[in-house]
């Protein structure tokens, strides 16, 4: 008797468990629309451009050169959106089926190479999030909340695993100059820098990322001090040889749509297809041919007076 009041009463138990479980069960809430946020977005920015000035270090060989502090307005200062010292300049960005504006500021251009959108960038910056909160009564405004900064980088980012912000961004800028000095250090002169204005439909959506929440446009001021040339399908050519019409972007673009930067029109654009030509031959093979000893993209192989081509010796084959 008492060993089925046991199991009687942990039945109950479980099925009350399992019914709390379930009542209690938070709901997921969809995506929003990415049209819909972006006008959001989009007023957020422009309203924290408008109402707040920035500050900017001039200081040539040291460390806090290009330094930024935005500060709202509070005593007649010029706003970023109506300053003039500086360009405030906007790109288009089309995704997620809408156009994007992306506004960034023209600190300093540099004076070097640009990288393009899929290369490795040496970088400091400071990022800063946007959320509009109430001040009082049904008034609100827009407000940054820092969440990183890196003042000494140590290692590349990729932009191809970075925000699609920050690879729209930066091939808009330059590479500076350097110097060894006498303590070990490296002093970094005119280099690009700048600050960039991401709605987050270009950076982390509705995911949010550590102290980042969901649907927050991101503010980022940075200097970019090197690049490094990636190859992301490991063919050895660097990506950046691979951009076609030369405009520092390389994209996946949807089925059917012409992309410049695939040469064989398979979908995969070249930085990321291994046979770029659709020969059947890997461009691995086709650099490697001992009848050129030319690096791509130069390394096309003379046609044999048999028609065909041949990748691995300098015989032509039947």
């Amino acid at each position: 008797m008492n060993k089925f009041r046991y199991y009687f009463i942990l039945l109950i138990t479980t099925v009350s468990l399992f019914s709390c479980s379930k009542n209690n069960a938070p709901t997921i809430e969809p995506p929003r629309d990415y049209a819909a946020q972006f006008t959001a977005d989009n007023t957020d920015i422009e309203e924290y451009l408008k109402t707040n000035y920035i500050t900017v270090i001039n200081h040539p060989g040291f460390s806090d050169d290009q330094d930024v502090t935005i500060s709202s307005i509070s005593a007649g200062e010029t706003s970023i959106w109506d300053q003039t010292t500086y360009q405030l300049k906007s790109r288009d960005v089309n995704l997620h089926n809408i156009t994007y504006k992306l506004y960034y500021l023209v600190l300093r251009p540099g004076v070097g190479q640009s990288p393009c959108n899929v290369d490795g960038v040496m970088t400091s910056y400071k990022g800063d999030y946007l959320q509009r909160v109430v001040t009082t009564g049904t008034a609100t405004t827009v407000t940054a909340t820092d969440f990183e900064e890196v003042k000494y980088p140590q290692q590349f980012l990729s932009l191809y695993s970075t925000i699609t912000g920050w690879g729209e961004i930066f091939p808009q800028f330059k590479t500076g100059t350097y110097a060894s000095n006498p303590d070990g250090t490296v002093s970094h002169n005119d280099f690009g820098a700048g600050v960039m204005f991401v709605p987050s439909g270009l950076a982390y959506y509705n995911s949010g990322a550590g102290l980042i929440p969901a649907y927050a446009p991101l503010v980022f001021s940075f200097k970019l001090f090197e690049i490094q040339r990636l190859d992301q399908d490991g063919d050895g050519v660097p990506s950046y040889l691979e951009d076609i019409n030369g405009d520092g972007y390389m994209r996946t673009l949807a089925t059917g749509v012409i992309n410049p930067d695939d040469t064989d029109g398979d979908g995969i654009p070249n930085f990321l297809d291994v046979d770029d030509d659709g020969d059947n031959y890997t461009t691995k093979l086709e650099i490697k041919n001992p009848l050129t000893g030319l690096p791509y993209p130069f390394a096309d192989i003379p046609t044999c007076s048999s028609g065909k081509k041949n990748y691995l010796d300098a015989t032509c084959h039947p």
